[in-house]
C-alpha cells in the first residue's frame, strides 16, 4: 500500500529527530567499548542483545497488536526527555541509558513476544543496558559497600572453623595471615556477570513478576555468597600454601581460575531457576492474521513532526550545565623542595587544562629527583577523582593493582609499564579537608556523598620500579610532611590497614 507524501512527512520528521537524539549517545557508548580506560565488555553484550533480537524477529509473527505498536512509537518519543536531561546535565551515561529504552520500544514495534521464537522486550532492553560502562559506575559509587558485604560474608564463613578469626572492617586475620578485601575483591564484575546471566535467561523465559523478583534476589545472593567463598578460598590457599606444594593462589592463572570456578558455582542456582520458570510459561496459540494490515506508523501531522524535529535539534545544541562541577579552585601549590630534591614543575596537557577549566577543581604536577608528584584538588570527586588505572591505561600503560600499604601513609599501590617498557611504582591516597583519608576512590566518593561539598585531594606519587622500597617510603613520608597532611585519622575516619604485598 502506498501512502501520500504529506502522510509520510510527519512520521519521517519524527524518526529523523529520534536519530538525531540517539547519534551522540550511541557514538559515546561505542567509544567506551574500545577505550582501555573503561575496560568495558559492552561490545559483546550489545552483540548478544542484537543476536537475540534478530533470532526472534526473523521468526513468524503469531499475532499483531496495534496498540503495542503505538506504545512503541510513543515510548521512542519519550526518550527525548531522558536525552534532554543527559545533555543539560552533561552526563553521557544518562543519554546512553535512553538507548536501552529505544531497544524496548523496537521490541514492542516488532512484536517479539508474539513470535514463534518469543522474547520479552523489557528484559532484552535491560540486557542491552549492560553494554553501558556499569562496572565503572558500580566500582566508583558502590565499591566500598560491596567490599564491606564481601568482607562480612567471608568473615562469617571463616568463623565456622576452629581457628580464631579477627575481623576488622575490610581486614581479616586468620592463622596469623592478613587478608584484605580490597576494591578488586569487591565482587563487582562477578555481580554484573551473574545479573547479565539472569537478565538473558529472563528475556528467553519471560518470567512472571513474582518469579522475576525471586530470580533477581537469587542472583544478588549468589553473587555475594560466591565472592565470599572466593575470598575464603584465597585465604585457605594463603594459609595452607605449603600443603598445596607452594602454589601461589594470588598468581595467575590460579587466581583467575579460582574466580571462574566460584562464578560457575554461583550460576547453578540461576540455571535451575530458569528451568523452573520456563516450565511455567503458557504460550499463546497462533492466531490468524488480521484482515487489514495496520499502517507501519501512527498518523502524525506534519506540523507536529516538524516541531518535534526542531525540538530535537535544540536539545542537541543545548549547552551542558553539569551539577557535579567543583568550586572554582586554583591549582594546588606544590612544595619547592621535598626531602633532598628541588621541584621541577610540570605542565598539564591541553586536554587536562580544558577539563579543569570546564568542570572546576585544580591539579599540579612536579618532579623531585627520580620521583614524580601529582595532586588533584576538587569538591566534586565523582567528576575528577579516579584510580591510576583509568588514566594510565588510556595512555597505553599496562597497569596492575598490587594491594594496599598501611602505616603512616596508607596508599593503594600499582605497577605500571609504559609503552617503552619502563616500569613504575604508583602509590595514591585520597585525603579530605576534614582529615579523612583512604587509599581508594570508591571510599572517598562514598564519604563525599555523606558530606557533599567537602574538598578532597588525590596525592599520587610515582617512582621507578627499581628504586629500593626504603627510599620510596622515605619520600612518601616527606610528601606527607611537605603537604602538611594530618598523619593521624580523625574521629570517624577510616583506620589504616596493613597487607603483605
Amino acid at each position: 500500500m502506498r501512502y501520500p507524501l504529506p502522510c509520510l512527512f510527519g512520521p519521517t520528521a519524527l524518526i529523523v529527530g529520534l536519530i538525531l537524539l540517539a547519534a551522540h549517545p550511541l557514538l559515546w557508548l561505542v567509544q567506551t567499548w574500545f577505550d582501555p580506560a573503561y575496560d568495558s565488555q559492552g561490545l559483546w553484550v550489545a552483540a548478544l542483545a542484537g543476536s537475540l533480537l534478530l533470532w526472534s524477529a526473523t521468526s513468524p509473527l503469531q499475532r499483531v497488536d496495534s496498540h503495542q505498536r503505538l506504545n512503541g512509537i510513543s515510548l521512542l518519543a519519550l526518550t527525548a526527555l531522558l536525552r534532554l536531561l543527559g545533555q543539560w546535565l552533561g552526563i553521557n551515561t544518562l543519554g546512553a541509558a535512553a538507548l536501552a529504552v529505544d531497544v524496548y520500544a523496537i521490541g514492542l514495534l516488532l512484536g517479539l513476544q508474539y513470535r514463534s521464537r518469543p522474547l520479552a522486550a523489557g528484559w532484552l532492553a535491560l540486557l542491552f543496558a549492560f553494554a553501558l560502562p556499569i562496572e565503572r559506575i558500580l566500582q566508583r559509587g558502590f565499591g566500598f559497600v560491596l567490599q564491606q558485604v564481601s568482607a562480612a560474608g567471608a568473615c562469617g564463613v571463616l568463623k565456622l572453623g576452629q581457628a580464631p578469626v579477627q575481623c576488622d572492617g575490610l581486614q581479616l586475620q586468620w592463622h596469623e595471615q592478613v587478608v584484605l578485601v580490597d576494591l578488586p575483591c569487591s565482587g563487582t564484575r562477578g555481580l554484573l556477570l551473574l545479573l547479565l546471566l539472569f537478565v538473558t535467561l529472563a528475556a528467553l523465559t519471560r518470567p512472571e513478576p513474582r518469579q522475576a523478583v525471586f530470580g533477581a534476589l537469587l542472583a544478588l545472593a549468589a553473587a555475594a555468597l560466591g565472592n565470599s567463598l572466593r575470598i575464603v578460598a584465597l585465604a585457605v590457599g594463603l594459609v595452607h600454601r605449603e600443603a598445596l606444594g607452594g602454589l601461589d593462589v594470588f598468581a595467575e592463572p590460579w587466581h583467575s581460575t579460582l574466580g571462574l570456578c566460584t562464578l560457575c558455582l554461583s550460576a547453578l542456582p540461576l540455571l535451575l531457576w530458569a528451568h523452573n520458570a520456563r516450565g511455567a510459561i503458557v504460550l499463546l496459540p497462533p492466531t490468524s492474521p488480521a484482515t487489514s494490515t495496520p499502517p507501519p506508523f501512527p498518523t502524525v501531522k506534519p506540523w507536529v513532526g516538524l516541531t518535534f524535529l526542531l525540538a530535537c535539534a535544540g536539545i542537541v545544541m543545548l549547552p551542558p550545565q553539569p551539577l557535579d562541577v567543583a568550586r572554582p579552585q586554583s591549582a594546588p601549590q606544590l612544595p619547592d623542595r621535598i626531602a633532598l630534591f628541588a621541584a621541577q614543575p610540570g605542565t598539564l596537557t591541553d586536554q587536562e587544562q580544558a577539563y579543569f577549566t570546564r568542570y572546576g577543581g585544580g591539579a599540579a604536577r612536579a618532579a623531585y629527583g627520580p620521583f614524580g608528584l601529582l595532586v588533584v584538588s576538587t569538591s566534586a570527586p565523582l567528576r575528577h577523582l579516579h584510580s591510576p588505572e583509568e588514566c594510565l591505561t588510556g595512555n597505553g600503560h599496562t597497569v596492575r593493582y598490587l594491594g594496599q600499604t598501611g602505616g603512616v601513609t596508607p596508599s593503594a599501590v600499582y605497577r605500571s609499564t609504559d609503552p617503552q617498557g619502563q616500569s613504575w611504582r604508583i602509590t595514591v591516597s585520597f585525603v579530605s579537608e576534614r582529615g579523612e583519608w583512604t587509599p581508594h576512590v570508591a571510599e572517598a566518593i562514598w564519604r563525599w556523598l555523606q558530606a557533599p561539598g567537602t574538598t578532597w585531594r588525590m596525592v599520587q606519587r610515582i617512582a621507578p620500579w627499581e628504586l629500593p622500597e626504603t627510599q620510596i617510603e622515605h619520600f612518601d613520608a616527606a610528601v606527607w610532611r611537605a603537604l602538611d597532611l594530618s598523619l593521624s585519622a580523625q574521629r570517624g575516619a577510616p583506620q589504616p590497614l596493613t597487607v603483605k604485598l
